[in-house]
């Protein structure tokens, strides 16, 4: 059989403008992916509502097949192939939740998926991606690197290269999570959007003046990585770290999303990682729901900028569920220690027979349970007879875990808590 000759390749085409996404992309893509997408819920959270002094409302992206809002502008990008590229197949490069919802829908419509990851993506996002249908690709060190592989693959192979949110179609997918929230709170006041490269909040902007023209759009950002923040506002900011927003901590932010951006959105702001882990904290044990950092950076930045927020109706989306479960424990265990309800007491004692014991009474004295004791002989500037105990513990609150110290301190003893970043 003869091979068919790999088409032509058109070079790039520009940057397409503002104007290519419209209210009419979005219900055009509402209506095509209609019935193969959640519709998720929007609920009223009363408890967030208290704590945060705004009307919160939140819409569950995490509940999608794939735990994440991306499958929405993957699907509208695939059907809008054409025949001749569904059957040669399409390639993305990422390494988070763009790929799955595009293998996932790929497979499902029969057309072939490689996604192009760098080397150093954990393996649990390379064994989800395999799972739902996708063909894994390792290349480079960093996203740069794995989509430069991406686009060589795309020319060698003839495949169509879909972007995970520089294109008006993603974008286009991206805001009918937009449409579904107004449908149900049609009054909100705010819109407050994670902005990794801007595909979601283009989409969500472009609806919101649509419907009403006087909802505040906010985007919010990882501080570890501002790059639309620096990009809008005209500034210079260092763009790196490890962030548990890993799912928007994009360096290069989209040039067309870029656009739609400084046109449609009011404002950016900027979130720190405790408020991101506080967040995530905050909505499995209010919420019963698992989110992951990306999609908790909504409710981070309403709790971060309270009166900016306080008094609104404000409409947040928990765009991903998809963290790790180890990370989860450390969050959760990180949040309860910046509580006062775990602690680590650093104490020093004599090498004796019964010190341990006399330090215990006082922990029981208080009703503060132990969980863990280290002892340290070895590596310490004491002498030779002293010894350093670091005992993790669990209280009600930070108040027990002070009244503790102050009855060890009373008793003669050297402690110092070991403070939480």
């Amino acid at each position: 059989m003869t091979a068919q000759p790999l088409p032509k390749k058109a070079p790039h085409p520009a940057t397409p403008g503002p104007e290519a996404l419209t209210i009419d992309t979005v219900r055009a893509a509402a209506r095509a992916i209609e019935g193969a997408v959640v519709k998720t819920p929007m609920m009223h959270s009363i408890t967030l509502s208290q704590i945060t002094g705004a009307d919160i409302w939140l819409k569950f992206e995490n509940l999608q097949f794939t735990a994440a809002y991306k499958e929405r502008g993957a699907l509208n990008a695939l059907l809008a192939l054409s025949g001749e590229q569904r059957a040669r197949g399409v390639i993305a490069a990422s390494a988070g939740n763009h790929s799955q919802g595009l293998s996932y829908h790929g497979t499902r419509l029969g057309v072939p998926v490689t996604i192009v990851m760098p080397r150093t993506t954990p393996t649990v996002k390379v064994m989800q991606t395999e799972s739902v249908g996708g063909k894994v690709v390792l290349e480079g060190e960093t996203y740069d690197e794995a989509y430069a592989r991406a686009r060589e693959i795309e020319a060698d192979l003839g495949l169509t290269f879909i972007h995970p949110f520089d294109d008006p179609l993603i974008a286009s997918g991206q805001g009918t999570v937009a449409l579904e929230m107004l449908e149900v709170k049609p009054d909100l006041d705010c819109l407050v959007v994670p902005i990794g490269g801007g595909g979601l909040i283009s989409g969500m902007s472009t609806v919101a003046r649509s419907f009403n023209p006087a909802i505040e759009v906010v985007g919010v950002q990882s501080a570890l990585f501002p790059s639309m923040f620096a990009q809008i506002k005209g500034e210079e900011h260092d763009c790196g770290g490890d962030t548990l927003a890993e799912g928007i901590a994009v360096k290069k932010p989209g040039a067309f999303t870029a656009q739609v951006i400084a046109e449609r959105v009011d404002d950016i702001v900027l979130v720190d990682e405790p408020s991101l882990e506080k967040a995530v904290s905050l909505l499995l044990q209010i919420e019963k729901t698992v989110v992951e950092g990306a999609g908790a950076a909504g409710l981070a930045a309403v709790m971060s900028y309270p009166e900016r927020f306080k008094g609104k109706s404000i409409g947040l989306v928990l765009c991903g569920g998809n963290i790790d479960t180890r990370l989860l424990a450390n969050v959760l265990l990180r949040d309860l220690a910046r509580q006062g309800r775990l602690a680590r007491l650093r104490v020093t004692l004599q090498d004796r027979p019964g010190a341990l014991f006399k330090v215990m009474r006082l922990f029981d004295a208080h009703n503060v349970n132990i969980i863990e004791i280290y002892h340290q002989r070895i590596f310490t500037t004491l002498p030779a007879k002293g010894l350093i105990t670091d005992i993790e513990c669990e209280a009600r609150d930070a108040a027990q875990v002070d009244q503790l110290v102050k009855a060890l301190r009373e008793e003669g003893y050297s402690v110092q808590p070991v403070e939480l970043n």
